[in-house]
């Protein structure tokens, strides 16, 4: 708060919440209100008019002391001078950090009548600003130790802070990471698919998920993603960024999955093995051994008890004669126990009503262990009919049980596979088809838009237009057309993942011939040796990718060759000693360094530069899609300066096509 520059009266003065020194226009004191006196320490009858206000302040060892009297001669009315730090000593020894400010009050005439300076104490204020720095420091600090990477950028996509993790992928410093843009720090060809999770950020929905990458040594790594708006008073005025590195989980859960396919695979061999053991049992012409059979009376009391019995209960006869049949059922221990303490009386009346009753569950052992059985109670009639006793057979069914118990589990894991699946490849055809309607719909108007004005650009300037402009104009059309291209084959790249295979023979040799021919007639220029092998025999697959697929490869090889005095480009297949069938396209043009070419088949990736050779990037991608759509793979082999030779398979008539699931869930 500043005082007037108006003359103060006496009471204002005196009883102003402020301390207020009233100077002469010299910079001597005339007077200090109360508090004034209070806040230095001043008495009342201390000396103080006319004195220099450098001494009668005690300056401390600050910057103040040499500057305060040049400070007071720049006071002017109606002129900002700025405020001014002083160390002053107190009569006590204590030393404050006091702010002073000072501004001139005229008279009439508008001359300097008196100087007005007011003290503020700012010792407090510059302990809290160390203790916030110290705060803020600890903070860093903290940040900097954990291994995710931090960052924080405002609405407008400006980085406010990011940890030392962060700043150290982009080779930064966390204080050059401060005011960067986000599409500065992320791939060109990530920024589309990030401004997509970013845009649904800013509208304030959370967004986790993980992205795959490269890491330094080429190795493929993982990242957990978390994009969390940052809402205050109900506004989104930011986002927090984290990303935290799981390719060591992620390869932990590959050795799992591994290992889980191994055990299921253990599991079929043992499900197998118990199988045949059950079979084997059943031939077995000693079948006691794992069966018994006992009497029992019409009220359910043991009456006899075999040695076949005794061998597989372990019960002698003096423990069980005369006790009733729940004897052999174990105790309710929370084990599913299939037989009720009841139900054996049930049995023994069923057996006696219609003649035979059987039933399966665990039975008890004399050790206490259990096994688990097939019961069968049959009633035992003489010729006329009265009943002489109730036969009890069991057999040892505890293999059977256990073979059952695995296919249930392993049905109930399957069926748990088989609908999270199902749950995934609906999602990512409903993502892919949002993406392809975007494509269509909201991207390729601009780029039209774009064209069109960059063209009444041109038609406005004319060609004796200003050259910088006209210069302009050729970039951004460049640029839509580009942007179009790319479009196109995003969409291309989404459509051959979604349309149905139509199989049927497609005789190779036509098929590359029309397609030799359609290139000749677009580079007639061009004086390309081509060697077609006569032999090229009949695939199986869909005719119309088949051609796209031949198109993209060719074409990319004369691109590729275009610099080379005597271009040839060989088209031909081989079969190996194993029966694989093998395709190539092979071109004597420039090649390229197949050990830096880790993303050869991703969309939008070229190995040479745009100045150099013309091209999107997308054949190569699109080429991969349409073979693996047929179930085949495709490679390169290449060096700088020696041609290259894009090898790949597809089935033949005859032969059962691949499994589709390549291409159209696994780039999704």
């Amino acid at each position: 708060m500043s005082p007037s520059t108006a003359p103060v009266s006496d009471p204002a003065f005196e009883h102003a919440p402020c301390a207020l020194i009233e100077l002469d226009p010299a910079g001597l004191v005339r007077r200090a209100n109360r508090a004034g006196r209070q806040l230095l320490a001043w008495s009342d009858d201390d000396a103080l008019s006319g004195r220099p206000l450098s001494v009668l302040l005690r300056l401390e060892g600050s910057p103040g002391e040499s500057l305060l009297p040049s400070h007071l001669a720049l006071v002017r009315p109606a002129a900002a001078v700025p405020p001014l730090e002083l160390r002053v000593r107190l009569p006590s020894g204590e030393i404050h950090v006091l702010q002073l400010s000072l501004s001139a009050v005229p008279d009439a005439a508008g001359q300097v009548q008196h100087l007005l300076c007011w003290l503020l104490d700012v010792g407090e204020r510059r302990v809290l600003e160390q203790r916030l720095a110290a705060q803020v420091e600890f903070l860093s600090t903290l940040t900097d130790r954990t291994p995710s990477r931090l960052t924080y950028f405002d609405r407008d996509l400006i980085c406010r802070f990011a940890n030392r993790a962060q700043a150290d992928r982009h080779g930064r410093t966390p204080q050059q990471m401060v005011g960067a843009h986000l599409s500065e720090l992320i791939p060109p060809a990530q920024l589309p698919r990030v401004m997509a999770r970013v845009t649904r950020a800013l509208a304030g929905e959370a967004q986790t998920f993980e992205a795959d990458g490269t890491a330094a040594d080429g190795q493929p790594s993982y990242h957990e993603v978390h994009y969390v708006p940052d809402v205050q008073q109900g506004e989104v005025v930011g986002i927090f960024m984290e990303l935290n590195d799981i390719t060591e989980r992620r390869r932990t859960e590959d050795i799992v999955l591994s290992a889980n396919l191994e055990l299921e695979e253990r599991v079929q061999q043992r499900t197998a093995e118990l199988h045949a053991s059950e079979q084997r049992f059943r031939l077995m012409v000693d079948a006691v051994r794992d069966s018994c059979i006992y009497f029992v009376d019409a009220e359910g009391f043991i009456v006899e008890w075999s040695e076949s019995a005794q061998r597989l209960h372990g019960f002698d006869r003096v423990q069980v004669l005369g006790r009733p049949l729940a004897m052999l059922l174990p105790p309710d221990d929370g084990v599913d126990l299939a037989l009720e303490p009841e139900q054996p009386d049930l049995l023994v009346h069923q057996a006696v009503d219609h003649g035979h009753a059987d039933t399966q569950g665990w039975r008890l052992r004399a050790d206490g262990s259990r096994f688990f059985a097939h019961v069968s109670l049959t009633a035992l009639r003489n010729p006329a009919g009265e009943l002489q006793g109730i036969s009890v057979i069991e057999r040892d069914m505890t293999a059977a049980k256990q073979l059952e118990d695995v296919m249930n589990d392993l049905n109930k894991e399957l069926e748990r596979r088989v609908e999270e699946r199902t749950r995934q490849l609906v999602a990512a055809n409903k993502d892919l088809d949002v993406f392809s309607h975007t494509i269509s719909h909201d991207l390729r108007a601009p780029l039209r838009h774009i064209g069109s004005f960059a063209g009444l650009i041109r038609e406005q300037l004319g060609e004796q237009g200003d050259a910088q402009l006209l210069q302009y104009e050729s970039a951004i059309s460049r640029s839509a057309r580009r942007m179009a291209g790319m479009v196109e084959g995003l969409l291309e790249y989404a459509r051959l993942g979604r349309i149905t295979v139509e199989y049927q023979p497609v005789p190779l040799l036509p098929l590359v011939q029309g397609v030799v021919a359609h290139l000749k007639a677009e580079h007639p220029l061009r004086d390309v040796a081509w060697d077609i092998e006569s032999d090229l025999p009949v695939a199986r697959g869909d005719p119309m990718m088949l051609a796209q697929l031949f198109a993209y490869l060719l074409e990319n090889a004369v691109k590729f060759t275009g610099r080379t005095e005597h271009a040839r480009i060989e088209i031909g297949w081989t079969v190996s000693e194993q029966g694989v069938r093998t395709f190539h396209v092979r071109d004597n043009g420039v090649g390229f360094d197949l050990q830096k070419a880790a993303n050869l088949f991703v969309m939008f990736q070229r190995q040479h530069h745009s100045m150099d050779y013309d091209g999107l990037g997308t054949g190569l991608a699109l080429a991969q899609r349409i073979v693996e759509r047929h179930g085949g793979r495709i490679w390169c082999e290449t060096a700088v300066g020696q041609g290259c030779s894009f090898l790949f398979t597809l089935p033949f008539e005859g032969e059962e096509a691949g499994d589709s699931r390549f291409g159209a869930v696994d780039d999704l």
